[in-house]
C-alpha cells in the first residue's frame, strides 16, 4: 500500500495509517473486485445460499455458521491475494481453508466469536427483560415515570449491545487474515486485530461512514445491491489488512 504511515511498528505488528486510508480502502477493494466481478458475485451468492441452508437447521445451523464463517473469510482472503497477483478466481476458492492446516485455528476463532455473541445476547437480553418488566410494572401502577424509565433502560440495552458488538468486530476484523497470512494463533490474532483497530479508529470511522451510505444504497433495490456490496466489503478486510500489517 502506498498510504502514508503516521506511526511505525515492527514487522507484522499493526501500524497507524492516515485517516484518508479509510476511504482509500473502498477504492482499492473495488479495483480488486472488478478484476473478477462475475466470480466474486458467484462466490457471494454461494456463501449466502450456504448460510440460508444452515439457518433452516434449528440451533445447530446457526452455531455451525458462526464457527465456519472465519474459515470462509480466510478462504476469501487467499482468493483476494490470488486475484491481486494475476491469478484466476475459481468457485473452489471459497473452500480453500477447509483443506489445509488453517482450518482448526479458524474454527477456534469462530468458536471465540460465537462465545462473544452468546455473552452479548445474554447481557442485552437481561437488560431488555428488565426494561420489559419495568414497563409492565409501570403500566400496572399507572406510573408514566416508571414506564419512561423502563423505556430508557431498553434503549440502554440496545446501546450496550451496539458497543459490545463494535468491540467484538474490532477483535475479529483482522483475525482471519492474521491466521491465514501471519500464522498467528487464534487468541493472538484476536488480540492483534483489536490492537490494530484501536490504533486506527479514525480511518475506520471514515470507512464506517461510507459503509452506512453504501448499505442504504444497496438495500433500496430490494437489497440486490448487497450482491455487489458484500464481496467489496470483504475485500476491504484484505486491503486494510495489507495496509496496517504490511502483509
Amino acid at each position: 500500500m502506498d498510504g502514508t504511515l503516521t506511526g511505525s511498528a515492527a514487522a507484522g505488528e499493526p501500524r497507524t495509517v492516515d485517516a484518508g486510508r479509510g476511504v482509500a480502502w473502498w477504492g482499492e477493494a473495488w479495483a480488486l473486485f472488478t478484476k473478477a466481478a462475475g466470480l466474486w458475485i458467484v462466490l457471494t451468492i454461494l456463501l449466502i445460499v450456504i448460510a440460508v441452508v444452515l439457518s433452516f437447521i434449528p440451533l445447530l445451523g446457526g452455531l455451525a455458521l458462526a464457527l465456519l464463517m472465519p474459515v470462509f473469510i480466510g478462504s476469501l482472503m487467499l482468493a483476494a491475494r490470488k486475484v491481486e497477483g494475476g491469478g484466476s478466481l475459481e468457485v473452489g476458492d471459497l473452500f480453500t481453508c477447509f483443506k489445509d492446516d488453517k482450518l482448526t485455528p479458524l474454527l477456534v476463532v469462530g468458536g471465540l466469536l460465537l462465545a462473544c455473541v452468546i455473552v452479548i445476547s445474554l447481557v442485552v437480553g437481561a437488560l431488555g427483560l428488565g426494561a420489559l418488566f419495568g414497563v409492565a410494572a409501570g403500566g400496572a401502577a399507572g406510573s408514566a415515570g416508571g414506564i419512561f424509565a423502563a423505556l430508557g433502560a431498553g434503549l440502554m440495552a440496545l446501546l450496550v449491545g451496539f458497543l459490545l458488538g463494535v468491540l467484538v468486530s474490532m477483535a475479529t476484523w483482522f483475525a482471519p487474515p492474521l491466521v491465514v497470512f501471519g500464522n498467528r494463533a487464534p487468541v493472538d490474532a484476536i488480540k492483534a486485530s483489536f490492537a490494530a483497530s484501536l490504533k486506527n479508529v479514525v480511518p475506520f470511522l471514515l470507512w464506517g461512514l461510507i459503509y452506512i451510505v453504501a448499505a442504504i444504497a444497496a438495500s433500496i433495490p430490494f437489497g440486490l445491491g448487497w450482491i455487489v456490496l458484500a464481496p467489496v466489503l470483504l475485500l476491504t478486510v484484505y486491503v486494510s489488512y495489507k495496509d496496517i500489517f504490511g502483509g
